[in-house]
């Protein structure tokens, strides 16, 4: 079953002057038709003005399309009535976790979501208990989030998301700020709630290694969706791929390079594993 579809979804941006008068538009999503299903992880690939984040702004009703629709569990995004159902349904964390961290205690922090939604205090304290285990920043509970990393705090945003209990958690760059170590956190993060929690996942980004275990990806540039499959299948296409100004995964270029110097290297190389094996094989 879907718990997300584009129909058709185009937005324009438009700028006024200082007496409202149109002075431009700007077409940031162009006729984006696509669907999630319930518990997949689905990855959004672009570069920067490529227009991903402003479709992901859409999945939970912070924008809504200027032409098209977008559902979430076959609620209109443009119907206000069903604001309060899409935004419990589907949760956003976004570039910077320190926008979205307002208490001065972790586990006060992770609270404060279910707080506004009315749910019973002693229901509160034992969601904030399975999502911040879940994110693993139980530890961290009694601490102030001015003392944790990026990747620590990216992981509290998490959590207060979390124990808000969204079927769907958009990831819009959440990386994008972090060092190697706390994108890595993050993203472990974000695998381990759609692998064992079974929450769906769409995540927005531009590093590529980040999206090798999701289940399909789109890929957009110019607003509009340029290519969609799986990790293999998008990974397979380097030239086009570099036509759009993107990257593969290092391992995946490794791989393209030694079967381009006569290494029978079958298929699409997307971890460090398969190439291993695939050396081996190569003896």
């Amino acid at each position: 079953m879907e718990i997300v579809k584009a129909d058709h979804l185009s937005f324009d941006y438009i700028r006024r002057d200082e007496e409202g008068n149109v002075e431009g538009i700007t077409t940031a999503v162009n006729n984006v038709s696509f669907t999630v299903k319930k518990g997949e992880f689905v990855a959004i690939l672009g570069h920067n003005g490529s227009g991903k984040s402003t479709l992901a702004k859409h999945l939970n009703a912070t924008l809504y399309p200027t032409e098209g629709a977008v559902y979430v569990e076959g609620k209109d995004t443009n119907d206000e009535k069903n604001l309060w159902d899409i935004r419990e349904t589907v949760g956003m964390v976004f570039q910077n976790p320190d926008n979205q961290i307002i208490g001065q205690i972790v586990e006060e922090d992770v609270g404060f979501g279910p707080e506004n939604l009315g749910v019973p205090t002693k229901e509160i304290w034992e969601r904030v208990e399975e999502s911040l285990k879940a994110v693993g920043m139980y530890e961290y509970r009694t601490k102030s989030p001015n003392r944790l990393s990026g990747g620590q705090k990216q992981r509290v945003s998490i959590a207060g998301v979390l124990a808000m209990h969204p079927s769907c958690i958009v990831f819009d760059e959440p990386t994008a700020m972090l060092d190697p170590i706390g994108r890595k956190e993050v993203i472990r993060a974000a695998r381990a709630l759609n692998d064992v929690e079974k929450i769906t996942v769409i995540l927005i980004t531009h590093y590529m290694d980040e999206i090798v275990h999701a289940d399909k990806v789109i890929v957009m540039d110019k607003g509009s969706i340029a290519m969609a499959g799986t990790p293999r299948e998008i990974f397979s296409q380097i030239d086009k791929l570099k036509e759009l100004r993107l990257d593969v995964p290092q391992v995946t270029m490794c791989a393209h390079l030694l079967k381009e110097k006569g290494l029978n290297i079958p298929g699409t190389i997307l971890t460090n594993d398969e190439l291993i094996e695939a050396l081996k094989k190569c003896r």
